[in-house]
């Protein structure tokens, strides 16, 4: 679920970090944050705040691998979950792909962004078969993955596209390091400015009560 057009004067860079098992309460607060439509759109169901609960408590951060894209608040608002699926030695490697976006950061093509980190990290990692499973009234997600290349099949009220990936090369393993490292240093930077700004409001906070002091003894 996502506006997965690029409109004009998209910037070109949009770093899309890792997300491990610190980020569980942003996760949790993005996904809780999805109205019902978009829940259902997001996991093929109304997933109420308990089940959300429950999902973001049983995230596997070793087996799988889940991407985020942060705002300069820290709020989480686009994530990816790459969920890789056990497979028999001998049969084909495969992962499915979940994404979901805000609302207010619709429109910016961040639903294609992290199918296209995710389609590299998932060569890089061995995958010769990705999945999206989606509903077929979720048409942003089905032309992600049609942009994408992938081979959509339709059955009922639901629509499977999977995406045939080559093998990693050196250019793809080069991209996927570049992109976490942009990534993490953009995550940092955030990180001080929003960190800067807490200090900025508390020494607000501090003086505003030095004043009323000042104000109450008639000084």
């Amino acid at each position: 679920m996502d506006d997965a057009s690029h409109p004009h004067g998209a910037p070109g860079l949009v770093p899309i970090r890792s997300l491990g098992e610190g980020h569980k309460p942003r996760i949790l607060a993005h996904l809780l944050a999805l109205d019902e439509h978009d829940r259902y759109l997001r996991f093929g169901y109304a997933a109420n705040d308990e089940q959300i609960h429950r999902y973001v408590e049983h995230l596997d951060f070793e087996r799988d691998d889940i991407f985020g894209i942060f705002n300069r608040l820290l709020e989480l608002i686009a994530m990816a979950h790459l969920a890789f699926i056990p497979n028999d030695p001998g049969s084909t490697a495969g992962a499915e792909f979940g994404v979901s976006v805000l609302k207010k950061a619709r429109g910016r093509g961040y639903g294609t962004r992290l199918f296209e980190r995710a389609v590299v990290h998932a060569r890089n990692e061995g995958v010769e078969l990705m999945f999206i499973h989606a509903l077929s009234e979720n048409t942003a997600m089905i032309k992600i993955a049609r942009n994408g290349g992938a081979t959509l099949e339709r059955e009922g009220s639901e629509t499977e596209a999977y995406l045939r990936l080559p093998p990693a090369t050196l250019d793809s393993r080069v991209s996927g390091i570049f992109d976490e490292q942009v990534a993490q240093a953009d995550y940092r930077l955030k990180q001080q400015a929003r960190n800067f700004l807490d200090f900025l409001a508390q020494l607000q906070e501090i003086r505003r009560g030095a004043l009323d002091a000042r104000t109450k003894s008639g000084r």
